[in-house]
């Protein structure tokens, strides 16, 4: 196994861990010991940074794989809907945007899944790539219930997190407008 690939597993091995790291707490819903949210938001902000680290290798190195090609975004989407999934049940955020997002990811993937089928791979867009990045930023200052900015009462996670939800929207939008040809019955 090449190094892209194993720190793409390694991103997916981190996701328990930092969900337990996240959500283990007392019965009255404080954490167990001082850090702890921060030891998560670092898990996560490390788990997310393999990402563009394990990417950048594969291209330079030419180590691109049809493993890389599977793992990399099933990593990317079981860290962004563990995140975001702990969030909702710390009530950080809204359930209702953590179903908007999942729901733009299993229908994208449905559709990379049918281009795939007639041979078409369909990379991902400027749009998707912003759409990333501004939800891993997003959850990490929610995770860090905004630190440090919350130290000079700044609090980006919440517009931020907003943003990502626009961006994931009109994202999903773009996906499925250029993919439409794939809709169109053929004889």
């Amino acid at each position: 196994m090449n190094l892209p690939n194993t720190l793409t597993l390694i991103r997916i091995i981190m996701i328990p861990i930092f969900m337990v790291v996240l959500l283990v707490r007392t019965p009255e819903g404080a954490a167990y010991f001082a850090c702890q949210d921060y030891i998560a938001g670092a898990l996560f902000i490390i788990a997310s940074a393999t990402d563009g680290i394990d990417g950048y290798i594969a291209r330079k190195y030419h180590l691109v794989t049809n493993l890389g090609k599977f793992l990399d975004p099933l990593a990317d989407k079981l860290l962004v809907s563990a995140a975001l999934i702990a969030l909702v049940q710390l009530g950080t955020v809204p359930a209702w945007i953590v179903w908007v997002i999942l729901a733009r990811e299993f229908a994208i993937t449905g559709i990379r899944a049918i281009a795939a089928a007639d041979g078409v791979v369909i990379a991902a867009s400027k749009l998707g790539k912003w759409k990333t990045v501004s939800q891993l930023l997003a959850i990490a200052l929610l995770i860090l219930r905004d630190w440090p900015l919350s130290a000079l009462n700044i609090h980006l996670g919440q517009p931020l997190l907003y943003i990502a939800l626009a961006l994931t929207i009109i994202s999903g939008v773009d996906y499925i407008w250029k993919s439409k040809q794939l809709f169109i019955t053929r004889k």
